[in-house]
């Protein structure tokens, strides 16, 4: 009797709260996978450029076996394209957070709020400047699916905010475009040359108040 009832549980399907507990562990393992190799895709790309990144190298970097790429993205192309999705996400999940659609801030504030966020991103993601300007390097047949999908929605959120804050009286008063990419440049340049920063003036990423004094520095500069 025992050992008929024992063949019974072995044989008997999963009962839905375990099959339920084991979907959710297969999914988050995806999910942990995926954002590995995005990582050290973003991480490949930036160092060696589109052409010289290597899928199997990427798998090494992500301590993983470089067949789980393939099976994640079929192609190299629709990885770097993955990499950039994946960075900008995260730029404008920092936005949302801080600016909530209810939100009352005021023009200035805004851009101020999203620039100062966009320079703790590119801190803490020193391949995603060196991964931008690869494409902005000779005739980059990807530069234009970046504007199209990416970048020009990034610009259209940002740009009317620089006009208003500027009718406000409240920011450098110049051509709206310009002051968008001078503040690129600017919330950009401490992870794009970090090395030569800290080689000439003793500068780490990694101590905040110099990163914070850097930001006031901006402040001072482009907002009245």
């Amino acid at each position: 009797m025992t050992s008929s009832i024992a063949e019974t549980n072995l044989n008997s399907p999963p009962q839905p709260s375990r099959r339920r507990k084991t979907s959710r562990r297969e999914q988050q393992r995806s999910v942990d996978t995926r954002k590995a190799i995005l990582d050290a895709a973003l991480a490949e790309f930036a160092e060696r450029g589109f052409d010289g990144a290597s899928v199997r190298r990427i798998g090494e970097r992500a301590a993983l076996d470089y067949t789980l790429i393939t099976y994640h993205f079929r192609s190299k192309d629709t990885l770097w394209k993955a990499c950039a999705e994946y960075a900008f996400e995260q730029i404008e999940a920092q936005w949302d957070k801080a600016i909530p659609p209810d939100s009352t801030m005021s023009p200035s504030d805004r851009v101020r709020t999203e620039f100062r966020a966009f320079l703790r991103f590119t801190v803490e993601h020193t391949a995603f400047h060196h991964f931008m300007l690869r494409e902005n390097q000779g005739s980059s047949p990807r530069l234009a699916w970046l504007v199209e999908n990416i970048l020009r929605k990034t610009r259209e959120r940002i740009l009317p905010q620089i006009e208003a804050a500027q009718a406000d009286g409240e920011l450098i008063n110049a051509d709206p475009d310009m002051v968008y990419y001078m503040l690129i440049g600017m919330t950009s340049v401490l992870s794009s040359l970090s090395g030569e920063l800290s080689q000439t003036i003793g500068f780490s990423l990694s101590d905040e108040a110099a990163v914070e004094r850097y930001w006031n520095l901006i402040e001072r500069a482009v907002f009245q």
